[in-house]
């Protein structure tokens, strides 16, 4: 009795005192899972070491008083839980292994295991605790040994972040549990680990379980929260009392500090149900109660997120993406490609906006313009009548309150529903935003006069001075009447001024569908490259050779769709692999398609290539041709690199001075097409401009003048728009009409709005004539040519020279008619 009552049951005492100092010591965070127990530290241990010396000193004086007691192996296990407790590992371990190697009584040989193994999980020995759960399993055990078996291993488990295994263990437990085991705090950690795996609806179960065992306040809050996160939303019932739970919890004034975080969850809530205006408007109150910098940027977030992928509207996105980065802490969840994303939104909304603006300036253009006018002024004008009754409306509110209250005109008095709409501290979302844009920028500053300002005493002086006498301040009051009366006098014409933007000329038209071409090109690369979203990136790509099917880009971007949609193994990577394959044989995405180490192989060329083009180089520069072009020749034969440009342009520079200036031109203007992007584009335009320039002032010297030279080599030439798009099937034709003789047909650009196809191979006028007849007897009436409209006519090679450099195609077909037609000869 003594062993009992004395020394063991004031060391149990004091050692239930202590374990409730130290759950004291859990630092919770509910937004994560709880620990199941607090871990042990020698800091806190030296707060409550004379508790734990004095559970050590009254246990054994009741071993050395009593030793034949039967209560002695229960104080040898409070001596070891003292020990624990004070983390005297090694002390602690031989403790409860004398225990269970010297006792005779089985329930205490157990607990002093299941202390055994808390020990060794303390000391992250996993190993050994599992061999000592892995022994008690197979033993029968009382109740009370079973439970705390389970809980931990549950803890065990938690520590592995098995969280499988971990509730398992807990729901084993359940049944056992008492009041005194904090049921409570259990169910709820149950509930987060059934919400982390997925199991909502268990989850649900486990946190209404803690509910009804009235725990304490703050896992009762975070319950309540976490149950609207895991409810389900399909169940009326359960929507039904989430809501009542959320209006409970604002209503209680002991969660007022904790607002923030139920406009949120409020938020999460109404998100998932897809009510995206509603959760909008929880997000901004949260931000605006917000005094946790975690809970208001993730309101921010949330909100900048909604507004980007289910309203489309990206400014706002972009508003609220700037005010997140402001608020979250660096080691928040995915920050890094949250980062990413508010950093590259501001060319994602130039992107977008460009699209739909020139979009829709293109669709009004195509409208009747006097219809178009009607509907813009329709629309202005019912956006004006609105506004004119949104402000007689506020007015008549004003007038109405100030009649019954002087304080009332007054806008911090004002407590009008309709007029809080339009004030804007009557707007809490607006309110929320600025304030955060304010503290963002600015910082947090004391609210106080002139907070503004570096030095306060310049200003302090300021006020002292005589203020402007009230005559002076009439003429500015009057000013001022006199400048709005004038605004008002003449009102801004809307519709005039989006008329005004529309794109009615062809030239007009093709800039804004190249600013929406190279907008979904740089959408495109701005999700594939910077935001790493592939299936938006491909939804982008898509769409631009859907709309722009000759698009420069087309390479380029059928090589990353192939690459998007092999990395998913879509059989679509094959579809576009073979169209880049036959429409783009010679480009350098088909060849890197084909030979992945194309580009590092085409580095080992180019470097040969470089070597080959400094001889070919001094050639030229020592006028020797020759030897230039068969170092040319020798550097090609490696094959095509990055540096092939640079030996093309060598080439052309042959070209200017072996062969016509017609031709040099020509090749010129073909380089800059090939190579818009190339380093020596500059350096050609400069080269074409150049020989423009020269030949503009040579032919104004000389005048235009066509020559007769009736026994010169001919050209016959055919005129047609380049918009028609049908070069290549005008030179198949003639082609085919000229199989069997000795022809050559090219094509060339002759202006912006022309294109020529000529046929060279005529010795003489008569040659080319009767070409020329035959041409409009069998081939004028057979498509392509009897579809469009053509000018056709012979020319020597020489004023084919100048017809080329000058453009001066009217000239040349009056002169054409009087000396070729037969009735003019």
């Amino acid at each position: 009795m003594n062993a009992h009552y004395n020394g063991f049951y004031y060391a149990r005492e004091k050692a239930q005192e202590v374990n409730k100092l130290i759950l004291k010591s859990l630092d919770d965070d509910p937004s994560e899972i709880l620990r199941l127990f607090p871990k042990l530290d020698t800091v806190l241990a030296k707060i409550y070491a004379k508790d734990t010396e004095e559970i050590v000193k009254m246990a054994s004086l009741s071993i050395q008083r009593h030793p034949n007691s039967q209560w002695v192996d229960n104080n040898y296990v409070q001596v070891g839980l003292a020990r624990l407790y004070a983390c005297d590992w090694q002390n602690a371990i031989q403790t409860f292994k004398f225990v269970n190697t010297k006792s005779k009584d089985a329930n205490v040989r157990h607990e002093a295991l299941i202390y055994l193994i808390r020990t060794f999980i303390e000391q992250q020995d996993f190993e050994r605790a599992e061999e000592v759960f892995n022994f008690l399993e197979k033993e029968k055990l009382s109740k009370k040994n079973q439970k705390n078996l389970y809980l931990e291993k549950a803890y065990f488990y938690q520590l592995k972040n098995d969280y499988d295994k971990m509730v398992r263990n807990l729901s084993k437990a359940d049944s056992l549990l008492l009041r005194k085991d904090r049921k409570g705090r259990i169910y709820f950690i149950v509930g987060q680990v059934y919400q982390k795996l997925g199991f909502g609806a268990e989850a649900y179960n486990y946190y209404k379980k803690c509910l009804l065992t009235n725990p304490e306040y703050e896992i009762d809050f975070y319950a309540r929260l976490n149950m609207a996160q895991v409810a389900n939303l399909n169940n009326k019932k359960n929507i039904k009392t989430i809501r009542k739970q959320f209006t409970k919890l604002l209503a209680d004034t002991k969660n007022q500090e904790f607002k923030d975080k139920i406009y949120y969850e409020m938020g999460e809530f109404e998100r998932k149900q897809g009510n995206v205006n509603e959760a909008i408007e929880n997000y901004k109150l949260c931000a605006h109660a917000g005094k946790i910098k975690r809970i208001q940027g993730s309101a921010f977030l949330r909100t900048g997120q909604l507004y980007f992928d289910s309203l489309k509207k990206y400014g706002l996105a972009k508003a609220y993406y700037d005010s997140a980065i402001s608020s979250l802490p660096k080691d928040f969840e995915n920050y890094a490609s949250i980062k990413r994303r508010q950093e590259v939104l501001g060319d994602f909304v130039k992107y977008t906006e460009t699209i739909v603006l020139q979009d829709s300036l293109l669709r009004m253009a195509a409208m009747d313009s006097s219809e178009l006018k009607n509907q813009l002024d329709s629309i202005f004008a019912n956006k004006k009548k609105l506004e004119e009754g949104r402000r007689k409306k506020k007015k008549k509110v004003e007038q109405n309150a100030s009649n019954s209250n002087p304080q009332s005109s007054n806008p911090f008095f004002n407590s009008d529903d309709s007029n809080t709409s339009e004030w804007y501290f009557g707007n809490s979302s607006a309110v929320a935003l600025g304030q955060t844009e304010f503290e963002r920028v600015w910082g947090a500053i004391a609210l106080e006069d002139n907070w503004r300002r570096s030095s306060k005493a310049a200003i302090i002086n300021a006020s002292t001075e005589k203020p402007n006498s009230p005559s002076e301040n009439e003429k500015k009051v009057g000013l001022e009447k006199e400048e709005v009366a004038l605004k008002e006098e003449k009102p801004v014409d809307e519709a005039a001024k989006i008329l005004a933007q529309l794109p009615r000329s062809d030239k007009q038209k093709q800039e804004a569908l190249s600013k929406i071409e190279e907008a979904y090109f740089g959408l495109g690369d701005l999700y594939y490259l910077q935001l790493q979203e592939k299936e938006n990136a491909a939804i982008s790509y898509e769409k631009l050779i859907e709309r722009f099917p000759e698009s420069v880009h087309e390479p380029e971007v059928l090589y990353k769709l192939y690459l998007i949609y092999k990395e998913k193994g879509d059989q679509k990577a094959g579809n576009f692999s073979q169209l880049l394959k036959d429409q783009h044989p010679n480009s350098t995405y088909t060849r890197i398609l084909i030979n992945p180490d194309y580009l590092k192989e085409t580095s080992v060329a180019a470097e040969k290539q470089k070597l080959i083009y400094k001889e070919a180089y001094a050639a030229f520069q020592a006028g020797n041709l020759r030897l230039s072009q068969e170092k040319i020749m020798l550097a090609r034969e490696v094959g095509e690199t990055t540096f092939s440009q640079q030996l093309e342009l060598l080439q052309i520079l042959i070209t200017g001075k072996t062969e016509e200036i017609t031709k040099y031109q020509f090749e010129l203007g073909e380089f800059v097409k090939k190579y818009p992007d190339g380093s020596l584009k500059p350096y050609a335009d400069q080269l074409l401009a150049a020989s423009i320039e020269f030949q503009k002032k040579l032919e104004k010297a000389k005048g235009i003048r066509y020559v007769k030279a009736p026994n010169d080599p001919h050209y016959f030439s055919v005129l047609y728009k380049t918009a028609d798009k049908i070069a290549d099937k005008v030179s198949a034709a003639v082609e085919l009409f000229n199989k069997g003789q000795k022809l050559i047909t090219t094509s060339l650009n002759f202006t912006d709005e022309l294109s020529v196809t000529f046929v060279t191979g005529f010795d003489n006028q008569q040659a080319a004539q009767e070409y020329l007849d035959r041409f409009k007897n069998r081939l004028a009436n057979l498509k392509p040519f009897s579809d469009h409209n053509f000018n056709n006519f012979v020319i020597t090679k020489n004023n084919f020279d100048l017809f080329y450099r000058t453009k001066a195609l009217d000239e040349y077909l009056a002169f054409f008619d009087r000396n070729y037609k037969k009735e003019n000869q």
